[in-house]
């Protein structure tokens, strides 16, 4: 197995900033507030709030004039755990929301996707697995998690760690709607499919309320320690 470290940051660009520079590494950005430039060596791409970019380049990241707010995760190996510190951008605020170490089969090809997901008042999903490890971001609303004999809950700005094969209950709040992001590390035969699996069969049949849409996704090499 491939020992790797998945973690997600949150930044804030201010407006009009030095640009920041970031090392080549598997990454998914997605912008929460505000919109910023992404330039890696054949170009640049213009992202704009809720949209995402993914890549493994070296990049730099330039706010627009009204700065930015991004959540950044990024799949490195155990042994480059603290890289993703913007350690020379003192106008920067960021801040590490997750990290966790995951281990993946290195006879897969694998995909990083990052995604955003949105429940109705009350919506739940049922009992499931995924095929791959995430972390996810509320955005909007609440959401539990039960997993392994455990119950968390979370809200705007919290995030989590899902391992996968772990199955996962997820009932959201019932007085307002849900909204979260993801980005995740996959297999590569999951390109362009849906994840998720019911544990359960009779759920498998029914109605789900959750709404997906694949902001991207993109291969990615494994790092080795």
């Amino acid at each position: 197995m491939t020992r790797a470290v998945l973690r997600l940051h949150e930044d804030r660009l201010p407006a009009a900033g030095d640009p920041v520079y970031l090392p080549a590494l598997g990454r998914a950005i997605y912008v929460i507030e505000g919109d910023v430039t992404v330039e890696f060596a054949s170009g640049c791409a213009s992202q704009g709030a809720g949209s995402a970019w993914l890549g493994e380049s070296e990049i730099a990241l330039a706010a627009g004039a009204g700065g930015a707010r991004l959540l950044r995760w990024e799949l490195a190996a155990a042994s480059l755990r603290d890289r993703g510190a913007l350690r020379s951008a003192p106008s920067v605020v960021s801040a590490v929301k997750l990290a966790a170490e995951i281990e993946l089969d290195p006879g897969f090809g694998w995909l990083m996707r990052c995604d955003r997901v949105g429940f109705p008042k009350g919506g739940v999903a049922y009992t499931h697995v995924h095929q791959g490890p995430g972390i996810r971001y509320c955005l909007e609303g609440g959401i539990e998690i039960e997993s392994e004999g455990s119950t968390h809950r979370y809200g705007p700005g919290e995030a989590w760690f899902e391992p996968g094969p772990a199955p996962v209950l997820a009932p959201t709040s019932a007085e307002t709607e849900t909204v979260f992001v993801r980005g995740f590390v996959l297999p590569r035969g999951c390109k362009g499919r849906n994840s998720i699996r019911y544990v359960r069969p009779e759920d498998a049949q029914k109605p789900k309320p959750q709404r997906y849409k694949v902001l991207g996704e993109r291969f990615i090499e494994l790092s080795r320690d």
